[in-house]
């Protein structure tokens, strides 16, 4: 019988290398990415069964790159695995659209079964976190006042390149797009989050999980995203 295939996003090599030694008996691991972008890119030609990303990944997150991924009507599962204990990050994660989510120190004992729950239709949550990520699941999805702080996909891309310390000419290169157009985006930001200098944005990035905090991402120290953030 043919292995479930997956592909591993996650932009440290000890951590993919781990990974791969781990599932490598049970699946068939057909791709290895280091950043968001080249997630997309390479699910699109991979089509792998199981994604294992990691939440905080340079140029676009895993969160982000998953509600890209889910716009595609892609039916490729997303399990995130991240150092994050937080109960909204968690939820955030399966809103964007992944199946499971499960913290980085119990991979070793609750990666494969969240492999084989999720490829049998349902959400697979580490048990630290599951009663309360379940239950705050439920309740977004029945609350329609829930207050929310909407950022468009491009004002999301932005803020994790801004935090990460690249320049707006580095950034418009990344997107594709004009400087001025990087500037108008950036300004955005800074309105509808009440901030005003990107050392600002780059805090709140870090405390809303786009980036690891204290981690390098490009040049400086790294950071994390605005996850009240819809699509």
């Amino acid at each position: 019988m043919q292995k479930p295939r997956l592909l591993l996003a996650d932009d440290h090599a000890i951590v993919v290398e781990g990974l791969t030694r781990l599932l490598e008996p049970e699946f068939e691991v057909v791709g290895t990415v280091g950043d968001g972008r080249a997630m997309l890119e390479m699910a699109a030609g991979l089509k792998p069964d199981v994604i294992i990303a990691d939440v905080s990944m340079p140029l676009l997150s895993g969160i982000e790159a998953v509600r890209q991924l889910k716009r595609k009507d892609s039916r490729t599962k997303v399990i995130f695995l991240s150092m994050h204990s937080d109960v909204e990050l968690g939820v955030e994660a399966l809103r964007a659209g992944a199946r499971g989510y499960v913290l980085k120190h119990c991979a070793a004992e609750s990666l494969s079964r969240a492999i084989h729950e999720v490829l049998n239709g349902r959400v697979y949550v580490s048990p630290r976190l599951s009663v309360d990520v379940l239950a705050a699941v439920r309740q977004v999805a029945v609350s329609s006042d829930r207050p929310a702080m909407v950022l468009t996909q491009r004002e999301r891309e932005v803020l994790q390149l801004v935090a990460e310390g690249r320049t707006i000419r580095g950034i418009a290169n990344i997107l594709k797009i004009a400087s001025r157009t990087v500037v108008f985006h950036k300004s955005n930001l800074m309105d509808k989050l009440g901030l005003r200098t990107t050392a600002e944005l780059t805090r709140y990035a870090i405390q809303n999980g786009l980036l690891a905090a204290g981690e390098p991402a490009f040049s400086q120290p790294t950071p994390r995203l605005a996850l009240a953030a819809r699509a």
